[in-house]
């Protein structure tokens, strides 16, 4: 594993992942790393350096709403899943996340992460026209901030300070990340939500995902049984980690996927299977991630190649040339 001082993997270590053709011509080249663990865990594939450290951002979301749980907070359905989205501020996601702090015993002032408004539109535009001003509960990382509260309050734990990196909720959260990816955080900084990040590698981020994916409510196992609970809960309800038209939404409902996306180009997939692929894309743009994802799934025989092609067009996004489709996000590997 690489040092906490070199980051993420350099251009030389990486490896091209897709292309982006307008007409005939290859515009853009999107490089970066990716792994493939098969059913029983064995690394089916390497691309680049997934070996190296990366923050996964909120691709860390499965493992902090799992720590919640594990720590006491007793949340299921919408809420559950809610604490595991990036959500897009629906009116839906919005009560989701009320009911969490509803539990809790907690105003909305409690939440710590930064005011925003709706990202879906039609969410944004009708708080727009009542007149609200930017809040926390928008905010797209909201769900996770309201289960750390509410697994405060069950433990009797400060919720004032929830944040801090010493704090016991942001302490269990490191321990269950380590427990699950079988290796230790090497580098921990702020999120874009203000809450602590860590740095893993992308090897590690698949086994702790697929872990969580596979994981059963009847497993002996306490963490293991909770871990089946979320993603349960985000099968019953995909529209709750993510929103409409969201990829992770969509690729959930559509192929029964657990897909979990992080900002700067990170995305793990786990396929009903338990095949389980984890890629950054370097220059962290999210073009290529999909697309990528995707067909290292389709190239493993964890999804049938039909039923990918069909949903690409809604979590890829068109080159276009005066309105109209002139190319394509091609994956190249």
């Amino acid at each position: 594993m690489r040092s906490r001082a070199a980051g993420t993997a350099t251009v030389a270590d990486s490896a091209e992942l897709a292309v982006v053709a307008r007409g005939d011509f290859i515009e853009s080249r999107h490089a970066g790393s990716a792994v493939v663990l098969g059913q029983d865990a064995t690394v089916l594939r390497e691309l680049g350096d997934p070996s190296a450290p990366v923050f996964p951002r909120s691709a860390l979301k499965p493992f902090q709403a799992l720590a919640a749980l594990s720590a006491g907070a007793e949340l299921d359905g919408a809420e559950l899943a809610v604490a595991t989205a990036s959500h897009s501020g629906t009116a839906e996601h919005v009560e989701a996340v009320r009911g969490i702090l509803a539990r809790a015993r907690l105003p909305e002032t409690a939440l710590q992460c930064p005011p925003a408004l709706p990202g879906d539109p039609e969410a944004r535009a009708s708080v727009s026209a009542a007149g609200a001003a930017p809040a926390p509960v928008f905010m797209e990382c909201s769900g996770k901030h309201a289960a750390m509260l509410l697994a405060c309050v069950v433990n009797g734990w400060d919720p004032a300070d929830y944040l801090a990196a010493d704090h016991p909720v942001q302490k269990h959260v490191v321990d269950t990340i380590e427990r699950l990816t079988g290796e230790k955080v090497v580098a921990t900084a702020t999120d874009g939500c203000g809450a602590p990040t860590h740095a893993i590698t992308l090897t590690g981020l698949a086994r702790g995902v697929q872990r969580i994916a596979t994981a059963q409510a009847s497993s002996p196992f306490p963490l293991y049984k909770k871990a089946a609970a979320i993603t349960g809960a985000v099968r019953a309800e995909p529209w709750a980690i993510a929103g409409p038209g969201r990829p992770d939404s969509v690729l959930a409902a559509s192929l029964g996927v657990f897909s979990k996306r992080g900002a700067e180009g990170v995305l793990v997939v786990a396929a009903p299977d338990g095949t389980t692929v984890a890629l950054k894309v370097l220059d962290g743009s999210h073009r290529a991630a999909a697309i990528t994802a995707l067909t290292l799934l389709v190239k493993a025989g964890a999804l049938p190649a039909a039923s990918v092609a069909a949903v690409l067009p809604e979590v890829v996004e068109p080159v276009l040339g005066g309105g109209v489709p002139v190319g394509e996000i091609r994956p190249v590997i």
